[in-house]
């Protein structure tokens, strides 16, 4: 049992280890190289797995805070007065941290899978399993749901989230299908979009499905653009020498992580003018290729086949 663990925290542990299994637990936080008396962020609590490894390493001194927008999160936050937990979307890290007086962490993980909890309940319909309201968002208070979106959007700004997102092979075709179909009613349900769609699935239906089901979540919830902010903000919390640690799931954002700790910069590499020399990197990348699962641990957890780690060193 850990360190602060109070009468009844084991029965939680338990219920919070069905939420979510955590995916490369013991590489992603043996990364970090925990100090027993450091400061550090779970940008992505979910079930706490990631979290109850760090706190099993660090001392009474040391605190841990730990965000998740996703209010079934707060379920499993463990009583131990060295957690902090902040209710909201981890691209507003440095905002919270300046609320609460921390000026630099050492270390900072974000696992940016979808929790086996959201996948798993019904209504918060991201599963393809079954018939719910069309939501897909992660954060129940954001106003604009999958139905929404698909509603809003242009044909052309479909197909693009279908490529770039999913990498639907008939993202046009299936754009277009959605707008027009969309021109006369929403659609409401899990069901009611599978159907409209229907007539357009190319190869195994399953894994179109969840290819459009992907891009649809990645863009109602913006998970690009909150990557971003994370990763720009990680150069202004991290303390020199302190060690940030991303396990992503898309090729996308993989390779938005991989040209981060290598230029420290999300957009592009900034070039001198004059010299046409490029800016040194305020981080250390720790290895050239990510961190993959073991074969054991995909037997044991097939979602976690696509998780890939990288980690680096602030200079």
């Amino acid at each position: 049992m850990l360190p602060h663990m109070q009468k009844g925290e084991q029965k939680k542990s338990d219920q919070s280890s069905t939420y979510h299994v955590p995916v490369l637990l013991k590489e992603a936080v043996d990364a970090l190289q925990i100090k027993s008396n450091g400061v550090y962020v779970d940008c992505t609590f979910g079930g706490g797995g990631h979290a109850r490894e760090i706190l099993g390493k660090l001392g009474e001194g040391a605190k841990l805070i730990a965000f998740d927008q996703d209010a079934d999160a707060k379920k499993n936050i463990p009583a131990d007065t060295r957690i902090l937990f902040i209710p909201h979307n981890f691209r507003h890290l440095s905002k919270f941290l300046r609320l609460h007086q921390i000026s630099h962490v050492d270390g900072i993980l974000a696992d940016l899978g979808v929790s086996s909890h959201q996948f798993d309940e019904p209504t918060r319909g991201f599963s393809i399993r079954f018939d719910a309201p069309l939501d897909m968002r992660m954060d129940q208070s954001s106003e604009l749901t999958a139905s929404q979106l698909i509603q809003k959007l242009s044909a052309a700004e479909l197909q693009w989230i279908f490529q770039e997102y999913g990498e639907v092979s008939n993202a046009k075709t299936l754009a277009h299908l959605l707008t027009e179909h969309g021109s006369h009613a929403p659609i409401k349900t899990i069901e009611e979009f599978k159907a409209v769609i229907a007539p357009v699935i190319k190869g195994n239906p399953n894994k179109y499905l969840a290819q459009v089901f992907q891009a649809l979540r990645m863009a109602v919830n913006d998970e690009l653009g909150a990557l971003k902010d994370l990763l720009s903000q990680s150069l202004e919390v991290l303390a020199p020498g302190g060690r940030i640690a991303i396990i992503t799931f898309h090729s996308i954002e993989d390779r938005m992580v991989k040209q981060f700790f290598k230029t420290g910069d999300v957009e592009q590499v900034k070039i001198d003018p004059v010299f046409g020399t490029k800016e040194s990197s305020p981080l250390n990348p720790i290895s050239k290729k990510p961190i993959e699962p073991t074969a054991e641990e995909i037997k044991n957890n097939p979602r976690s086949r696509s998780a890939r780690l990288r980690v680096a060193e602030k200079k």
